[in-house]
């Protein structure tokens, strides 16, 4: 490798590791104040919140390379354009491209690595990151009750004044508030002096054992005139058990895709297998249902009348057949497997259409390991070139013009992926839009920057008003003479 490449990868190896850290750090911090309501006030050890952090990170990386890769071109070769080193490139004969040839190099090596990345690292941690949210809780069941406050736990609010114990599972001074199923509010109330937590981490139960308390419940009845007349119910107990369900705690996902969706935790080989078999079940569903309507409605698949070989021509009106008496209930009957139909075909549209949904998600998910390679090419192709037209390096101007390309391109990228989740642009599409509009820009700044032509051609415009003006002026000194 020559001297001037080394010194080309140095520099720019050194912009990216110190970009992609300072990225790294505040989209992790980004991280921890988004789930800061799962980790404060929750008694959880370092080792805990570390896991929680590393299951976390690989999330992170599709947002923060792109933006590395096209903050750190903009800066390199705008310092080096600042520096008049590529004046002295050309002047020796080196052109941009000649310039840029161990980058892309690099580039791809790191496209190659980004791919691998999202298509096993990324789902692995997705699955231990889901599975340690959602088993938190029975790692370590007392977080999910903080002391001193009430603690949304599943269909219970339960308040504490002290944990003890090795885990925290010893508790003393126990208020529960359970919630109605119709939610008319909170009519059960239990007290006891103290309890403890009990799980496991093969179930997704949740045990608490109270002792010493009271059980009160409001009696409830329709009339609000006749509830005051009524006392409320109470018990004492010396123990009393009371089952938590755990599936629903801790489930809340800032991504804005349902947890319950796998498309996140499978590669492309599985991505691929998982597709073929929602095609074929929604194909089975569609087929199923066409012969279902067929039967219900009397046609054959032949669209023929389900009637004997030999068929009568039956009447204009149909109901003269009938005798009055018998009108109304063949209009009964009539309009009651009408609205069956209906109601059926409505049914299965919307259970055909979530169906679609799923396979959109998972052909978006498919489609993205692919996108964030192509997207650190697109990146160094808009940044390379845009810093050595604007000729400017350090923090400056180039972050302006890297905040304002990226996010342009993660709001389109996100404006896709939502259309086509609702089925309403291709997922192909709508994963790729992002880099189908940022590719005209990235060669057109590639063609301006080989051809040392600037931003913007002012004279383009300039000149053909100055034209304009020369001949207005020239009509009227005439004139004036």
């Amino acid at each position: 490798m020559k001297i001037l490449d080394k010194y080309l990868l140095k520099t720019f190896l050194s912009t990216f590791t110190t970009v992609f850290v300072i990225l790294f750090f505040i989209f992790i911090l980004q991280s921890v104040w988004l789930f800061i309501a799962e980790l404060a006030g929750k008694d959880l050890d370092l080792l805990m919140v570390i896991k929680f952090l590393v299951f976390a990170m690989p999330r992170i990386i599709p947002l923060v390379l792109p933006l590395s890769v096209l903050l750190a071109s903009i800066m390199t070769f705008g310092n080096f354009a600042e520096n008049y080193e590529f004046a002295a490139m050309k002047s020796a004969g080196i052109s941009l491209q000649r310039a840029m040839k161990s980058l892309i190099i690099f580039i791809s090596l790191l496209s190659i690595v980004a791919f691998l990345f999202a298509n096993n690292v990324i789902p692995y941690a997705e699955y231990k990151f889901i599975n340690f949210r959602k088993n938190i809780a029975q790692l370590k069941p007392a977080m999910a009750i903080a002391e001193g406050q009430f603690s949304d736990v599943g269909y219970f609010n339960i308040k504490v004044n002290k944990k003890s114990g090795e885990n925290g599972n010893i508790l003393t001074g126990i208020t529960i508030h359970k919630k109605s199923i119709n939610g008319d509010g909170n009519r059960t109330v239990i007290k006891a002096k103290n309890g403890e937590l009990i799980s496991s981490e093969k179930s997704s139960t949740l045990q608490l054992v109270l002792n010493d308390g009271q059980y009160y419940e409001d009696v409830y009845t329709k009339r609000f005139d006749e509830q005051n007349k009524l006392p409320f119910a109470k018990s004492s107990f010396k123990k009393y058990i009371i089952n938590i369900d755990l599936s629903k705690l801790n489930t809340v996902d800032v991504s804005n895709s349902n947890i319950n969706n796998t498309n996140s935790m499978l590669n492309v080989s599985e991505l691929n297998y998982t597709l073929d078999s929602l095609h074929k079940n929604r194909d089975t569903e569609i087929v199923s249902f066409s012969e279902n309507i067929n039967q219900r409605i009397g046609f054959h698949r032949n669209n023929t009348l389900s009637t004997t070989p030999k068929t009568k021509i039956l009447p204009k009106k149909l109901l003269s057949i009938y005798k009055s008496d018998t009108k109304l209930q063949v209009l009964n009957q009539a309009t009651a497997s009408v609205e069956g139909t209906l109601t059926s075909i409505d049914d299965s549209n919307a259970e055909l259409i979530n169906k679609q949904k799923n396979i959109n998600g998972h052909l978006l998910a498919y489609y993205d390991k692919f996108v964030i390679a192509f997207a650190c090419f697109l990146m160094f192709f808009i940044g390379a070139p845009l810093g050595a037209i604007i000729r400017k390096g350090g923090l400056g101007l180039p972050i302006v013009f890297a905040v304002l390309i990226f996010i342009s391109f993660h709001f389109i990228n996100t404006f896709g992926k939502r259309i086509s989740q609702e089925d309403q642009l291709p997922p192909f599409l709508g994963a790729w839009l992002s880099s189908l509009i940022l590719l005209p820009l990235a060669i057109l700044l590639t063609y301006r920057a080989t051809n040392d032509i600037g931003l913007i051609n002012l004279d383009g415009i300039t000149t053909p008003i100055q034209k304009i003006f020369q001949k207005f002026l020239q009509k009227k000194i005439p004139s004036e003479k």
